[in-house]
């Protein structure tokens, strides 16, 4: 059973996503949270993160667990966006409501991983 369009487009945002932290990752240390330790391990980290679990989508074996993952990334990833909110320099230059507008987002994304479940 061949997959949605859009199933592969959610895998390969998560995979260019991922990769980004490994060519850009000055761009994800200024967002990590002071609290944190071990910045750049981290922003790596959370990269090949997003790339396997961006590829897991691609492949019936692996999908669910891939799905179940992208959830819980995402949901970590929450701790970036209020670390954000917290004062000017934490939010990078973004206007607050870019940064408010950014909290429903990942809840959406969250959604749009879990309808693949049922396919």
């Amino acid at each position: 059973m061949a997959y949605p369009w859009h199933l592969y487009l959610m895998g390969t945002i998560y995979i260019i996503g991922g990769i980004l932290h490994f060519i850009k990752p000055k761009v994800y240390l200024r967002i990590m949270p002071q609290y944190l330790p071990f910045h750049k391990p981290l922003v790596l980290l959370s990269g090949l993160a997003e790339i396997i679990l961006g590829f897991g989508l691609f492949f019936k074996v692996t999908k669910d667990f891939s799905i179940y993952g992208i959830i819980a990334m995402l949901a970590v990833f929450l701790l970036v966006h209020f670390y954000m909110l917290s004062s000017e320099k934490a939010s990078a230059g973004f206007p607050k409501w870019v940064l408010l507008l950014r909290l429903p987002l990942q809840f959406a994304l969250m959604y749009w991983a879990f309808i693949y479940l049922k396919v």
